[in-house]
């Protein structure tokens, strides 16, 4: 039975997204910083998917522990999918040293050093599907979250180049490119029904992104074009607007 490696797997995407691959009869290793949030979780897949689920400590900022942490799974997973994030308040992060350290390592390079281990490992074995949940935050930098989008546009370059250069190896890359999800992280911000996506929307588009080896994905579709609108807004008349 093949098995699927959630880095993140605490947060409410990944909570959905585990469930999801469960219920399609795919064993489950879970890696998060609060194992005692993931061991209730662990229990429901077993009992009502019958599947094998294993739970694993790891921090995305603890880098010098990432080889340990992969090496220690009791099997190699087919899938690795990184759901592993963090936001705060802008103005917030912009004025406080830890905390925009705290968003550019938990958003970009903690994920990319662990996916630089798990890619070196799949490469090798020529195979294997890599999942990489960035942000339609990261297209364009905003007032808003432009640290948090900037961490996300670094993910999203990265993944792309590790589709490029992995494609050679017989390994597959998905982007993943999420708009507003309505989940603990975004608890405080008042979002627009019509634009936000449940954590079960997100674990659907993953999994089929997954069977039919997609490229790069939006959950919602309409955020595609919202963003190619916002993309291609002139500099100078972007740099005026409040966004």
């Amino acid at each position: 039975m093949p098995s699927v490696l959630i880095l993140g797997a605490t947060s409410d995407m990944g909570f959905a997204t585990a469930k999801k691959f469960a219920s399609q009869q795919y064993n489950i290793q879970l890696a998060g910083r609060n194992l005692q949030a993931l061991q209730p979780l662990q229990s429901d897949i077993q009992i009502r998917y019958g599947v094998t689920c294993t739970v694993y400590p790891f921090d995305a900022m603890a880098f010098d522990s990432h080889a340990a942490f992969y090496n220690s799974l009791s099997e190699r997973p087919e899938i690795v999918i990184c759901v592993v994030g963090y936001m705060n308040d802008n103005e917030k992060v912009a004025a406080s040293q830890e905390e925009t350290l705290r968003t550019l390592h938990t958003n970009y390079t903690g994920p990319v050093n662990i996916l630089n281990i798990i890619a070196a490992d799949f490469a090798g074995q020529k195979k294997g599907i890599i999942v990489g949940i960035s942000s339609v935050a990261g297209l364009r930098g905003r007032q808003s979250n432009y640290i948090y989008g900037s961490a996300k546009a670094g993910f999203t370059a990265y993944l792309s180049g590790l589709r490029n250069k992995l494609f050679h190896d017989g390994v597959h890359v998905v982007t993943v490119l999420p708009g507003f999800v309505n989940t603990k992280m975004t608890a405080d911000l008042n979002l627009p029904k019509l634009l936000t996506a449940q954590p079960e929307d997100v674990a659907h588009v993953i999994y089929t992104a997954v069977k039919k080896k997609k490229n790069i994905v939006y959950v919602k579709w309409f955020w595609r074009w919202i963003m190619c609108i916002i993309v291609n807004v002139p500099e100078f008349i972007f740099k005026k607007k409040k966004l």
